[in-house]
């Protein structure tokens, strides 16, 4: 069955491009977006900024564009594809301001681990992409994961906590989110700022 949504959604999985990032704006990734009412609701709250969001699962970026659609939003591209994909190749170097990880799979058990996303390698592309003093956004319900991503962050010596840098998302909530504090669960946000790379002095 043809689906008129595919049409609006940029198919990425496989593709080795540079995504065309625009410079005249500020613009901001949900990787893991969902069926996007959060997206969708900053994109209308900020029209001036340009808003990407990604996901795999082409029935919810289905979703996402039916929503899009409905509600007028002219400052939102969907994309199709893996995160890791999408941070390792596609963006370009200081390309976004802020990038939004909301509620992903925390993948408690042991074994599975290696499933998360944030991770040491992670971190140095989400530097990359990010401009300076750019921002990263995560949330989640699962204290353990988030204890795992602080450790990370902070290890990694390129992004020190600034929680200022999510005061303008205010009450917009993922659907994910809304889904847990219906069931009586805590979400917790953290917001990261990036830090400049440390200078290397080659010794003589």
């Amino acid at each position: 069955m043809a689906h008129n949504e595919d049409a609006e959604i940029r198919i990425l999985t496989g593709a080795y491009e540079r995504l065309p990032v625009p410079g005249d704006r500020p613009a901001e990734l949900d990787l893991g977006c969902g069926t996007g009412s959060f997206t969708i609701a900053l994109a209308a709250r900020y029209p001036e900024r340009q808003f990407f969001c990604a996901d795999v699962m082409l029935g919810r970026l289905r979703k996402v564009v039916r929503r899009r659609n409905r509600a007028g939003v002219a400052n939102l591209e969907v994309l199709r594809v893996e995160a890791r994909h999408l941070i390792g190749i596609m963006f370009p170097d200081d390309s976004l301001d802020r990038i939004h990880l909301l509620c992903p799979d925390p993948w408690p058990k042991n074994r599975h681990r290696g499933h998360r996303l944030l991770c040491c390698d992670f971190t140095t592309q989400l530097h990359r992409v990010l401009k300076p003093g750019g921002i990263f956004h995560f949330s989640s319900d699962d204290e353990n994961y988030c204890d795992a991503v602080n450790r990370v962050m902070e290890s990694s010596g390129l992004f020190e906590l600034y929680m200022p840098g999510i005061e303008d998302v205010g009450n917009i909530r993922s659907d994910f989110e809304n889904r847990w504090l219906s069931e009586g669960k805590m979400v917790h946000h953290r917001a990261w700022k990036t830090l400049p790379l440390p200078e290397i002095t080659i010794g003589h």
